[in-house]
């Protein structure tokens, strides 16, 4: 069973910046793609940013690239979300997901689905005032 746990959410002004941290057990997790989604009230939860076991490559929504930044530090079992030049509709509880089924060696395949993923953090809650 794998626990994942997000920290680093919070209320900030819009243009702001925030760094979200999800710590996992485990001792495979330099082999999980790992992602970032968020779900803002009334919506679906929807894809932010996921990078591969390695944090060679990154994928991003076209709604956070450039603003957004996830990385990882395999010796901490932890993956970040840095979040630049935050907006109101930013606004949202963001989740952190572990995909430990085995995953295509492919560098050009992300993961972006919510069905792609199997296990899940608890959520933070971020809100960006205007």
């Amino acid at each position: 069973q794998v626990q994942l746990a997000e920290s680093g959410g919070g209320l900030v002004q819009a243009g702001g910046s925030l760094r979200l941290s999800c710590t996992a057990s485990g001792r495979t997790f330099s082999t999980w793609p790992m992602g970032w989604f968020r779900q803002a009230p009334g919506k679906e939860r929807e894809f932010v940013a996921t990078i591969r076991g390695s944090g060679a490559t990154t994928y991003y929504s076209d709604s956070v690239k450039g603003r957004f930044t996830i990385s990882r530090d395999n010796a901490k079992n932890t993956v970040y979300l840095q979040m630049n030049s935050l907006k109101p509709e930013d606004t949202a509880v963001y989740y952190c997901a572990a995909r430990t089924r085995l995953s295509s060696g492919s560098i050009t395949v992300y993961y972006t689905g919510v069905s792609d993923y199997d296990y899940w953090g608890q959520g933070t809650q971020v809100t960006v005032s205007s």
